[in-house]
């Protein structure tokens, strides 16, 4: 179905707690020796629909791209699989889209 190639964890501030996700993915992106733009789909946690607005400038990424089904605004967080949630709901996106 999918390959992981990376993974990203940072911490900070809740001051700026907006902007760990794309910190996180940078870490991820580089692990895997990627760039942003080689990802056609993404999905980015949120509890704030800014969150991945704010991500996805941060990383150049367009916003036809992020959170194409809705993100965890619309899907929810299902308590103990978000993680879970995310994975399954990008591999789909992107099978549905030819990626």
């Amino acid at each position: 179905l999918a390959e992981i190639l990376g993974y990203g964890q940072v911490s900070g501030p809740d001051a700026s707690l907006h902007e760990r996700p794309a910190e996180a993915m940078r870490v991820a992106l580089k692990r895997a020796s990627m760039a942003a733009s080689d990802l056609d789909l993404v999905e980015i946690n949120e509890a704030f629909a800014a969150v991945a607005l704010w991500s996805a400038r941060m990383l150049d990424i367009p916003h036809d791209r992020v959170n194409v089904n809705g993100g965890a605004v619309a899907l929810g967080h299902p308590l103990g699989a978000t993680g879970a949630r995310i994975t399954v709901s990008l591999i789909n996106a992107l099978r549905s889209r030819g990626g």
